[in-house]
């Protein structure tokens, strides 16, 4: 009987070391898209102006826009939980 507690132990450790259960990391927000005319693609992995224009800059077909996303969901959009803008306080 000691023999399968040792194992359910070991079994018990062995998957929790396989998991690797880490904290929640944060959503780095993408503010900035580069859309290319012609091809119809869209990239929004950048998070400054400057870094979206080093990609899409003259000679690629590629111009910088905000992400669309970002705009509703990000760090003070309107589509963010719990945001007394959207509803005004009645009084």
């Amino acid at each position: 009987m000691t023999i399968i507690r040792a194992a359910l132990a070991l079994f018990a450790l062995t998957v929790c070391v396989v998991i690797d259960a880490r904290e929640a990391a944060a959503e780095i927000y993408r503010p900035w898209c580069v859309v290319y005319t012609g091809r119809g693609g869209r990239s929004c992995s950048f998070t400054s102006f400057e870094q979206c224009m080093m990609t899409g800059g003259p000679g690629t077909g590629g111009s910088c826009e905000l992400n669309p996303w970002y705009l509703w969901y990000g760090e003070h959009g309107q589509g963010r939980a719990g945001d007394d803008r959207r509803w005004p306080r009645r009084r």
